[in-house]
């Protein structure tokens, strides 16, 4: 349990978003290639599919004193409610000091924009960056003590960065460097060692990290993906997506005005989101006696992968040897008969931490139900003869039991604010739809070089799950080791 003692909170950043604009190169300047504002390039778009006068007569028509009229005298009968036309109309807004959980779900909501996170992987995270208690919205009753409990976290997060750093120090094999670049005592050599050891310990230590610790995120979409994201933030039952939402919406206004009036709350949207949310607060209601009980005993729920493949009709397994043929890299070739099978593949339990970057896949869809399973906390990390740092540890994860107890209470409770009592250890159901050329990519990206080694075991446990029904294209998917670089 949590000491009660007094700890003063903190200013957070607060949270702010900027349009960046989008500049022509030098070279494109010296060539004399046009030049448009965002919803200039979209207009010339719309106006070059409805004739055949070619792009110097439409853009002949721009005043380049006034590049905003000019929008209406190339299309003048546009409607720019039509998606196709929002489509190309490019935006890049960059998101200052927003949740861990709220950038998950900007990318649950935006899986095919271009982007970056700030990553727990390179970064050290501090208790000075947490979301604002006024994101709370009131609705938890003692923000004091919920900030207590982030402090905890946060000191068992540098607990245990320091208990993985000992490891290494004590068996620099744990971070499986290669022996050779231990031995070499160059500068290049040196930093590269110490970026893998920085690397390990931030990787095992990062469950411990809270979801409403503050990160950045930049995306670059359509002004049609920010309208429709807008309309999700702006129906959300959380002030702070809520108040992202407005924000997005004034910087779209700089870059594409005449979308900003689609960029609004829809009353369908915000019915629908609630009943998502109520069909989780019943389940919590329904399964928290025996999830608590079990939680107490076991906070770690070892993952169970599971892998459903639909092939379409009349086609032969043997296929796929063929399709992967001319397969030599993750980006190589891999031929249609894989690309036209259905892949349903999973987790019943998977840390934060790992959703996040499984997430992010592009293709297909993604299912997670935000309703705990356990907490993960890299305990199967450290070996059994390490007897003091194994104890030391398992004493640290008492902070991710109470925090995901206090998670499930709250959501039981029908408080959507729960999501900031969950850490990035907080495991929970992971399911994604795609094709089987689209899995086998996932599948080698995650086990490949400089993978994370949790979802480089996660991704091996499907592909066991795949060469048990297709042994045959053992060998021929690019498996990886997830050796550190």
């Amino acid at each position: 349990m949590i000491s009660e003692v007094a700890i003063p909170v903190p200013t957070q950043a607060a949270m702010k978003v900027t349009q960046v604009a989008i500049i022509p190169t030098e070279a494109s300047k010296d060539a004399e290639r046009p030049a448009l504002t965002p919803e200039l390039l979209a207009a010339s778009g719309a106006r070059y599919s409805r004739n055949n006068e070619g792009l110097e007569a439409i853009l002949s028509k721009i005043d380049p004193k006034n590049l905003d009229k000019s929008v209406e005298s190339i299309f003048k009968m546009v409607d720019y409610g039509h998606q196709s036309i929002a489509d190309m109309v490019p935006v890049a807004i960059f998101m200052d000091n927003i949740s861990l959980w709220l950038a998950y779900y900007l990318w649950t909501l935006c899986p095919t924009a271009g982007g970056q996170e700030s990553s727990t992987r390179y970064i050290k995270l501090s208790k000075e960056g947490l979301v604002q208690p006024s994101s709370l919205g009131g609705s938890v009753t003692d923000t004091t003590k919920w900030y207590q409990l982030m402090d905890g976290c946060f000191s068992a997060y540098q607990s245990a960065l320091q208990i993985f750093d000992d490891l290494f120090e004590a068996d620099p094999a744990l971070a499986k460097i290669p022996s050779n670049l231990l031995a070499e005592k160059s500068d290049k050599a040196n930093k590269q060692t110490a970026r893998m050891q920085r690397n390990y310990s931030f990787d095992r230590a990062r469950y411990f990290l809270p979801t409403a610790a503050l990160t950045n995120v930049m995306m670059i979409m359509s002004a049609r993906g920010w309208v429709q994201l807008c309309q999700q933030l702006l129906s959300h039952n959380l002030p702070e997506a809520l108040q992202l939402g407005e924000l997005i919406k004034e910087e779209l206004r700089l870059a594409a005005p005449r979308m900003v009036r689609h960029a609004e709350l829809k009353e369908t949207t915000k019915r629908g989101q609630e009943e998502q949310f109520q069909n989780l607060v019943a389940r919590a209601r329904a399964e928290g006696p025996e999830f608590l009980a079990r939680f107490r005993q076991q906070p770690d729920h070892p993952p169970t992968a599971r892998l459903q493949v639909t092939l379409p009709e009349s086609l032969n397994k043997g296929a796929f040897v063929q399709a992967l043929r001319n397969h030599e890299n993750r980006y190589a070739w891999i031929g249609e008969d894989l690309a036209r099978t259905a892949v349903r593949f999973g987790w019943d339990a998977m840390a934060l931490g790992e959703i996040r970057d499984l997430n992010r896949h592009r293709t297909g869809t993604k299912y997670c139900p935000l309703l705990p399973r356990g907490f993960y906390f890299a305990y199967d990390q450290i070996p059994d003869k390490y007897e003091e740092a194994k104890s030391k540890l398992l004493n640290l994860s008492k902070v991710g039991v109470e925090a995901n107890e206090k998670a499930w209470q709250l959501l039981a409770e029908g408080n959507p604010n729960y999501v900031y009592f969950t850490l990035l250890g907080t495991q929970f159901q992971f399911e994604h739809l795609t094709t089987a050329d689209k899995f086998i990519y996932e599948a080698e990206l995650r086990t490949g070089t400089g993978a994370h080694y949790r979802y480089a075991l996660h991704l091996r446990d499907a592909l066991s799950l795949w060469y048990k029904e297709f042994p045959e294209t053992k060998g021929l998917i690019q498996e990886g080791t997830a050796e550190p670089e």
